[in-house]
């Protein structure tokens, strides 16, 4: 398989790349920054790879002998902290600009532009091609992805929708040149798995260092590199509360944002984080701290909610607000921020316990090896068990 990276887009190579996988039936997985590299209905293209990856492209990393890394650094997410790709004779080629990554797992170095270097391998791979019985799996798997992605999108959860079901709602409404925004929390996980990408520059996630507070600065910068384009900022509510100021600059500079404010009371990433190892999601909601607390309370026996409005927050900086409740408002609302001159902000609350799956792949977040809660100790022999997919390539 090929796992195509951020370098694929930015050596603009996603064409050839299309004509090499069509060409040879060789699929395709996508890491965060790579995501784009090819259109999400193409047959070969099994979407995002790693610890935020499809069942399609893990299932397919898990069992190739021969792994093609395009522009990619290979980092802990893409790689499923080094649990991905589980064939006993697999092996890498890698094609970057930086040595250093090209050398990674022990690969079959290519140090050069991703773009280049694809056109050289594409005439050297004349006449290769894949069985036909591979290409069709894959296809299967593709067309088997597209379904979930769906069902997600369409669940119907109440009485809060899914935060699925909003990112399902702002993709199906967008056009393919324009541009959705991210950047931490448990949505770049989901838009990684979820959204369906039409052009290699419509999406632009920042998940390297998982900066809370980019979505709406980055959105900015977007808009006014390319102001012919729709750019939707995407914002969970703790990433919002870090920077979002910068609305007052968009206003100011009269660059329109159209802003949608996911707010699931808290910080939910970091709850299911919390919660996967065992320690119950604490200090992880809007609440104030109960009577004579000690420590942060935790999900189960949570204080008093605090009073937290972020919809008049955007008003007060004089964004032009909507107030969504259900995903028929939110698809009203979005035609509604159409029309509008000025940066809009569309504020939807969200079921913060209903999340999108992990597909078959590990993420190593260690767990407290001694505590005297049943939940963390169970929680402690399940990553043991991870822990022992993990690989190291010599």
């Amino acid at each position: 398989m090929i796992v195509a990276g951020g370098g694929v887009i930015y050596s603009e190579a996603t064409e050839i790349l299309r004509r090499l996988v069509e060409r040879t039936g060789v699929p395709v997985g996508e890491t965060q920054a790579g995501k784009g590299s090819m259109p999400y209905d193409h047959p070969l293209a099994l979407g995002a790879v790693g610890a935020t990856g499809t069942f399609a492209a893990n299932r397919a990393a898990r069992e190739a002998d021969l792994v093609i890394g395009v522009g990619t650094r290979w980092t802990d997410f893409t790689t499923a902290s080094k649990t991905a790709f589980q064939n006993p004779e697999v092996r890498f080629v890698n094609v970057n600009v930086a040595d250093l990554d090209a050398h990674k797992h022990a690969g079959l170095a290519l140090v050069g532009d991703a773009r280049a270097t694809l056109e050289a391998l594409s005439g050297l791979l004349s006449g290769f091609e894949v069985d036909s019985e591979y290409r069709e799996q894959t296809e299967e798997a593709s067309r088997e992805w597209d379904g979930e992605v769906e069902r997600l999108y369409s669940l119907g959860h109440g009485p809060l929708p899914a935060q699925s079901e909003v990112i399902g709602a702002v993709n199906s409404f967008s056009e393919p040149e324009d541009v959705v925004v991210c950047a931490a929390g448990s949505m770049p996980g989901d838009l990684h798995k979820l959204w369906r990408t039409r052009d290699p520059k419509g999406y632009h996630v920042e998940y390297g260092y998982s900066t809370m507070g980019y979505e709406i600065a980055g959105g900015l910068g977007i808009k006014m590199a390319a102001p012919e384009r729709e750019v939707y900022v995407m914002v969970g509510d703790g990433s919002y509360l870090m920077m979002s100021s910068e609305i007052v600059t968009s206003i100011q500079e009269g660059y329109k944002l159209t802003i949608v404010l996911v707010d699931n009371s808290g910080f939910s990433s970091i709850g299911a984080l919390s919660r996967s190892v065992g320690s119950k999601g604490f200090g992880t909601q809007y609440r104030y701290r109960k009577d004579g607390s000690i420590g942060l309370d935790t999900e189960e026996d949570p204080g008093e909610v605090l009073p937290v409005d972020l919809a008049a927050n955007a008003e007060s900086f004089g964004a032009y607000v909507i107030r969504a409740k259900t995903v028929d408002e939110l698809n009203d609302a979005l035609a509604e921020a159409k029309d509008v001159d000025r940066t809009v902000v569309v504020h939807i609350p969200v079921d913060r316990y209903e999340g999108v799956p992990s597909y078959e792949s590990f993420w190593d977040v260690p767990v407290a090896e001694v505590s005297e809660m049943d939940s963390v100790v169970a929680a402690r022999k399940e990553y043991a068990e991870g822990k022992q997919a993990e690989r190291r390539f010599l």
